[in-house]
């Protein structure tokens, strides 16, 4: 009787096992080939996760402030007040008219544009370095907390961080071959930074250096005459820009202070990165490309990317007017993770890749869970402050809120933005709406007591206020006209703000 199994040591068996090692190799190829796509969709899922759980804060109600209007009285608002950001403000309008105002929907497109930056950071890295390199660089893009933070905020900064990182890989691709349709692509990518905002544009600066170190090796004219003419066009939409922004600069920045060194190093890391430990972790890796010879010309590009636009916006920063914000330079992020991920890879064995992304993402968890935290940017419910006046409110009701120094608060926008349709007070201290204005902020009466008229009940909501001082922090004629005019009154309190029922 013989046996059809294959003798020990037959040729046939090692065959198989090879077969099977390919098979999964050709298997893991597959996956990883679109490398961009995994480190954008974990940007999307985190961008996602939670968002509609902190309520809109000032910033964002001045974008819903801005959207509401009709596209004329949009203009007269830009015409005064906020020109910068008008590209964006135009943007989120026609998004919101086919989508409509909820808390997801005014912040997804923040999200989806986050998620493109991750993809542009994997595309940059496989570029200058290699694919896996490319997969470990958007990873460790997609798990820094700030990343997270303004993927999920309804303002213009997640497209800033897509327009810079499409615009370092545009400029790449052009480099390489540097014909018309590629230069074409990189003017559009500056162009878009610049409008969503103009700070941004330091990066041409490293942009330059980059182009200057491939020039010097092939000496190629094309190289300098295509990056010059594409920047020339690129700032053409940007004059009027410029020139309204230099009208309405002392009112949009005279908040910001000049930046010391102590503020880089103290303030300025954990706001870029979204916590401390994230940014020393990443700035470790970052410098590792330098020890090693074959990524020393691409580690120095993008060293240029990452670093030079901090340097350069704190050096402008000494002047008359400071532009120095962490989320103004949200866009170096790109280039510090390519630079991080370009770092990591070249270590061995190669299990520390692995160890350093679950380092980042467990340094990270804090401030990932904080961003999420309802009071996380402000220290104030609206949601639950609107609850409470749909609950017991009667038509012909009126509104008072704080304003004076503490009008950037909006309290009146977050109470109309979370009142329901069919509610709406009539904000009686004000003689002149904002719309009207052109501005985010109303004209308000002089005489408080004869624009209260006969109101029958006034809603006083004000920030959280010691016991028996509910209307504190309105103004003084305020108090004393309605002190007059309503003796009855109902206080409720939520997180962060006093709710007061006037009757006469």
């Amino acid at each position: 009787m013989t046996s059809s199994a294959p003798p020990v040591g037959d040729p046939a068996d090692g065959q198989r096992h090879s077969g099977r090692r390919r098979g999964t190799k050709d298997v893991v190829a597959r996956v990883l080939r679109p490398v961009w796509l995994w480190p954008a969709l974990l940007t999307l899922a985190l961008g996602l996760h939670g968002s509609g759980r902190v309520g809109l804060w000032r910033d964002e109600l001045a974008t819903w402030n801005a959207i509401g209007r009709s596209p004329r009285e949009l203009l007269h608002l830009l015409n005064n007040l906020d020109a910068v950001t008008g590209f964006y403000y135009l943007l989120i309008q026609q998004w919101t008219s086919l989508f409509g105002h909820s808390l997801p929907m005014l912040r997804l497109p923040s999200a989806l544009a986050m998620a493109g930056a991750a993809a542009f950071v994997a595309l940059t890295a496989r570029k200058l370095f290699d694919t896996r390199t490319a997969l470990v660089a958007g990873l460790l893009f997609a798990l820094i907390p700030s990343v997270s933070r303004y993927a999920q905020e309804a303002r213009g900064y997640a497209f800033v961080v897509l327009a810079a990182a499409a615009a370092t890989f545009l400029l790449l691709r052009a480099l390489e071959r540097p014909t018309i349709g590629r230069w074409a692509l990189y003017t559009t990518a500056v162009a878009a930074a610049g409008l969503f905002h103009m700070v941004s544009l330091v990066f041409l600066g490293a942009h330059g250096l980059i182009v200057l170190g491939r020039w010097w090796d092939g000496r190629e004219r094309r190289v300098l005459t295509g990056f010059f003419l594409s920047v020339v066009v690129a700032l053409l939409p940007m004059v009027p820009l410029v020139i309204l922004g230099q009208r309405q600069v002392g009112r949009q920045l005279d908040w910001l202070v000049r930046p010391s060194l102590q503020y880089v190093g103290d303030v300025f890391w954990r706001g870029l990165y979204g916590s401390a430990w994230v940014s020393l972790c990443l700035l470790a890796m970052a410098v590792l490309p330098l020890a090693w010879r074959q990524g020393r010309r691409p580690a120095y590009e993008m060293g240029a990317t990452a670093a030079l636009p901090i340097l350069a916006l704190w050096i402008a920063s000494q002047g008359s007017t400071p532009y120095f914000l962490d989320r103004y330079l949200l866009f170096t992020l790109p280039a510090w993770a390519v630079l991080a991920g370009a770092g990591l890879t070249a270590l061995r064995p190669r299990a520390l890749a692995a160890l350093g992304l679950v380092s980042v993402l467990v340094l990270g968890m804090a401030g990932q869970r904080l961003i999420r935290e309802p009071f996380s940017r402000e220290n104030f419910d609206a949601r639950a402050a609107a609850s409470v006046i749909a609950k017991h409110h009667r038509p012909g009701d009126g509104l008072v809120t704080i304003r004076g120094d503490l009008k950037y608060l909006q309290f009146n926008i977050a109470l109309d933005y979370y009142l329901p349709s069919d509610v709406r007070l009539k904000d009686v201290l004000v003689a002149e709406s904002s719309v009207a204005r052109g501005d985010l902020y109303a004209r308000m009466c002089a005489d408080p007591a004869a624009c209260i008229g006969t109101t029958p009940r006034i809603w006083a909501v004000t920030q959280d206020t010691p016991e028996g001082a509910p209307l504190q922090g309105l103004e003084p004629a305020e108090v004393k006209a309605l002190d007059r005019a309503f003796p009855r009154r109902t206080v409720t309190k939520v997180p962060g703000m006093t709710i007061t029922l006037l009757e006469r």
